[in-house]
């Protein structure tokens, strides 16, 4: 917000500058080989403010860089403009130095944003472009360094007593950075893996400034060559910011269809089992991002058995998500194998361990509830606490964790059983729950999730996971949800 301002406050400055100078009579026979220069400012920061406003939500591929490129062509237009409102009035002889410096300055600056937003844009890589990184900003502060030099000492222009700016006999030391930075950057677009026209609008920054300084001989204080960086400027928008934002367009329509098939692959039919009697469940998987590394699963094993899993893939995002689609189903073929909940996990964690280049892994709960008992066998690698519901209330079942599925081969897990009587009811969750946020950053914690189970501990397991999700909610308040919210509650209710 603070770059819009300014780059909006330079713009209306120059225009009413301009018009200023026209009613000012002295400026304005000063100023008559400047008009162009003048009109050319005035609109020139017009422009870079509305390029600024064009791309201020505009987040990740140079977008902050190309934003600072612009507010510091906003600023250069101003202090030329100021310059040439000055030049030749003897007694403005210190603005005029102050104006000049600031220009020379602002100049410095935007090659570096420049080069900073191709970088990020294009993905500059190799040995040249890691030298680059480290060089360019040491070669700018040397370029700064030798700018402002001449407070002290006239060592590479100076301004007369008629307030007129010359140059002195090392004034090519200014063009060092400027040449060496356009000559590195311009290698390394056209080194870069980008499509061509991202490459050409990237090269118009350096080519179209040069193409203009050849023209006019080089004239000091000529605002065309200012003009021909905003049209560059106005080129990269174009063409580079629409490239990125057709294939960010793909990658959201690609994300969708990723969604989709995530919400296909969890069972979603509630009621899941409708012609059986012994039991009630409900579930339900909220991402944090358009997908997400929570799933759970619930099927048949037997006429006899329920299996229940919920699990968290480290990280997010679609490689969580794949990861998460790989888990699930390595998991219930175990399953339906009907050995033991700390067999399925043992065999689990061998067949995603033996593939995992990734590194990534996945805390899982399972239980499988023989249903002619109410008997559930259950085992946990690295997962939540469960909450069980006995007696007329929720508490924490504090379990015994095994190692996470995915993170070491040949780790072993132990059985615990649970008995349910009729009415009886487990629920298991992630650790987004108990972790989500405040804004004040406080936790939400298990004593608050106990809290909410218990204000309807004879709810039906949908209108509990709704409870839960409505009290995380009303917690959290405007801060973000950072991570998956999956839950499922599960009530036993015997043989009729």
């Amino acid at each position: 917000m603070i770059g819009l301002i300014f780059t909006i406050a330079s713009a209306l400055f120059a225009v009413g500058m301009t018009y200023v100078a026209y009613l000012d009579q002295q400026a304005y026979e000063r100023m008559q080989t400047f008009l162009y220069d003048c009109g050319m400012d005035s609109l020139g920061a017009m422009v870079s403010a509305a390029l600024y406003f064009g791309c201020r939500k505009q987040e990740g591929d140079g977008a902050k860089a190309f934003r600072t490129l612009n507010v510091f062509v906003s600023a250069s237009f101003v202090a030329n403009f100021l310059l040439y409102y000055t030049i030749g009035v003897p007694e403005q002889r210190t603005l005029i130095f102050v104006f000049v410096m600031l220009s020379k300055l602002f100049d410095l600056a935007m090659i570096y944003f420049f080069y900073q937003y191709m970088s990020r844009t294009l993905n500059f890589k190799g040995k040249l472009a890691h030298w680059a990184d480290k060089g360019i900003p040491v070669l700018l502060v040397l370029e700064n360094l030798v700018i402002l030099s001449n407070i002290f000492y006239p060592t590479t222009f100076l301004v007369d007593a008629n307030g007129i700016y010359q140059a002195t006999g090392a004034s090519a030391a200014e063009d060092v950075y400027l040449v060496v930075v356009s000559v590195v950057t311009a290698i390394l677009i056209i080194r870069s893996y980008s499509p061509r026209s991202q490459k050409l609008a990237g090269l118009t920054f350096i080519c179209l400034p040069l193409i203009n300084y050849i023209m006019v001989g080089g004239t000091f204080g000529n605002a065309s060559q200012y003009g021909m960086i905003l049209v560059s400027l106005i080129i990269m928008y174009c063409i580079i910011f629409n490239d990125k934002s057709s294939k960010l367009a793909a990658t959201q329509i690609e994300l969708n269809m990723a969604t989709e098939i995530q919400a296909s692959m969890l069972p979603s039919i509630f009621p899941a089992f409708p012609n059986r009697e012994e039991f009630n469940l409900y579930a339900s998987m909220d991402p944090a991002k358009e997908v997400g590394g929570d799933f759970y699963d619930f099927f048949i094993i037997d006429d006899d058995h329920l299996g229940v899993v919920i699990a968290d893939v480290s990280g997010k995002g679609v490689p969580a998500a794949l990861f998460m689609m790989i888990s699930k189903t390595v998991v219930q073929n175990f399953a339906m194998l009907g050995i033991g909940a700390a067999e399925v996990l043992k065999k689990a964690n061998d067949a995603l361990c033996a593939q995992n280049k990734m590194e990534m892994f996945v805390t899982t709960w399972i239980g499988i509830l023989e249903l002619s008992t109410g008997k559930m066998t259950c085992a946990s690698a690295g997962h939540e606490y469960p909450a069980i519901y006995h007696d007329g209330k929720f508490e924490l079942y504090k379990d015994k964790h095994g190692f996470v599925l995915g993170g070491m081969e040949g780790a072993r897990y132990s059985d615990y059983e649970l008995q349910l009587e009729k009415g009886d009811k487990i629920f298991v969750y992630t650790d987004v729950v108990p972790e989500a946020t405040s804004a004040n950053t406080e936790l939400f914690g298990t004593d608050r999730m106990l809290d909410a189970l218990n204000s309807k501990p004879e709810a039906t397991p949908k209108e509990i996971l709704r409870t839960v999700r409505a009290s995380v909610d009303e917690f959290v308040g405007a801060a973000p949800q950072f991570d998956d919210l999956t839950m499922v509650c599960v009530e036993y209710r015997g043989r009729q």
